[in-house]
């Protein structure tokens, strides 16, 4: 299965919430049970450092149903309010073996608060 190519809008401040459904190539939504999931988020792809992580380890990502294929991605405002530039990202399911599949990825675009 290729990754699916999805663009994010973050909004500086705000709080930033997406639900990731996860479905295979005929749709039909994949269990997740037993699953972790990890994403990074760098300017660039050959840059060596990481803007924002989030993983099911550090609490960014929830797999909020496991039989439904639904996971959660969180920043809090504070978070959100730290960052001062996108980039691009990939979102990567990890099963308990430890092998890695690509989801998603794409660009993470920062739209810069105004009121501070």
């Amino acid at each position: 299965m290729s990754a699916g190519v999805h663009n994010f809008n973050c909004e500086q401040g705000s709080t930033f919430t997406r639900t990731v459904t996860v479905k295979d190539n005929a749709g039909t939504v994949r269990d997740l049970t037993g699953f972790t999931a990890k994403m990074q988020v760098r300017r660039d792809i050959e840059d060596s450092t990481v803007i924002i992580e989030l993983s099911t380890s550090n609490g960014g990502i929830s797999i909020t149903s496991a039989t439904g294929g639904i996971m959660q991605l969180s920043l809090s405002s504070t978070q959100t309010a730290a960052l001062t530039l996108g980039g691009v990202y990939d979102l990567e399911l990890v099963n308990s073996s430890g092998a890695i599949e690509r989801l998603l990825r794409g660009e993470f675009v920062l739209d810069k608060e105004v009121t501070r």
